[in-house]
């Protein structure tokens, strides 16, 4: 009786040029980018087209030459770098925008002069900075150590439904509009101070109750992550619960805590709807929240934008000139979240 041993699968011995994927997008980019600027297609029809075409023929030729499993391999990879190119287009496309548009005034009267008496040409944003700045930072002061304790809370000491409620309604005001937090706000300094009321603090107000469920998500997650060893290790030293959370589980999730607060308070400081109903608009220096209307950056390119004088082009170009002071203010915020995350960051193992 002859036995034959099946075959081995053919192995492919080559593999495709470091340049081969770059050649074929290449190849694929130049009749796309022709037909986009030679016809009325859709742009966005004519680059998925590409990439489809590109797949599949980086798919072909790497199952001819690598074999079929290097093949797949490189297509998903062709598509996963291809779906984050298209995601980060948008984006690259509004910074560009805003930069090109917001240099033109982009100087030094825009940063120390206010929009008071002035008609047409010239004036500044000096004034919607500073509220900006306060208004953020009285809503930072007020959501910070509640966000903090009621992230502790949960972690720490929440247990059964009260824990499970909570948690829920943690949830859902995540992703509160922010026009219901601007009237809830307005509602209640209604109550007390009359309708019409107009301040600073309102705004703040209602910048905090977007804020908190974000402090308190980011702080009972960066809780989470820290070892349980090391409550235990105090615990079995006879430190108190307490004393435990602060001197040992605080300071190992302080670097998270800090970015998660940085990454609410830029979640905040470009909010429009909840300002235009609380703070209302005005064109001159205010930096007391508690005392008459106060301006703030959002509201200032909006009202710019939406309100200009018969000669528009100065109005919109303070518009897009404080859409781009707003966005070198977040890009801060996120370069200090960073480098405060690298510099006090502990490693959790």
């Amino acid at each position: 009786m002859s036995t034959h041993a099946a075959p081995a699968p053919r192995l492919a011995g080559g593999t495709l040029p470091s340049w081969a994927v770059w050649a074929v997008y290449a190849a694929a980019a130049v009749p796309a980018i022709a037909l986009v600027a030679t016809t009325d297609l859709a742009p966005v029809a004519v680059v998925a087209g590409a990439v489809a075409a590109a797949v599949a023929a980086v798919y072909a030729w790497s199952r001819a030459v690598e074999g079929r499993r290097r093949a797949a391999d490189r297509a998903v990879t062709i598509v996963v770098a291809s779906a984050f190119a298209l995601a980060l287009a948008p984006l690259v496309s509004v910074l560009s925008t805003v930069l090109e548009r917001g240099l033109e005034r982009f100087d030094a009267a825009f940063f120390t002069e206010s929009a008071r008496n002035v008609v047409g040409a010239g004036g500044g944003a000096a004034h919607a900075i500073a509220g900006t700045l306060v208004i953020t930072g009285v809503a930072t002061l007020v959501s910070v150590p509640i966000g903090v304790m009621a992230g502790i809370w949960l972690h720490e000491y929440g247990r059964g439904p009260l824990k499970r409620w909570l948690t829920f309604l943690v949830d859902v005001m995540t992703g509160i509009p922010s026009i219901v937090a601007g009237l809830f706000a307005y509602a209640l300094f209604a109550i007390f101070l009359g309708p019409g009321v107009r301040l600073g603090v309102i705004g703040a107000v209602a910048l905090s109750v977007l804020m908190i469920p974000i402090v308190v998500r980011s702080v009972e997650e960066m809780l989470k992550i820290v070892p349980q060893s090391l409550r235990e290790a105090s615990y079995a030293l006879g430190v108190p619960k307490w004393r435990t959370i602060v001197k040992v589980v605080l300071p190992t999730a302080l670097a998270g805590i800090v970015t998660g607060v940085m990454v609410a308070v830029a979640r905040i400081i470009g909010e429009t709807a909840p300002l235009l109903i609380t703070t209302g608009v005005v064109t001159s220096m205010n930096t007391n929240p508690f005392e008459g209307r106060m301006q703030s950056l959002p509201v200032f390119a909006f009202t710019q934008y939406k309100n200009p004088g018969a000669v528009a082009q100065p109005y919109i170009d303070r518009a897009w000139a404080a859409a781009l002071t707003l966005i070198a203010i977040v890009m801060l915020l996120n370069l200090a979240a960073r480098v405060v995350y690298r510099r006090f960051g502990t490693e959790v193992r």
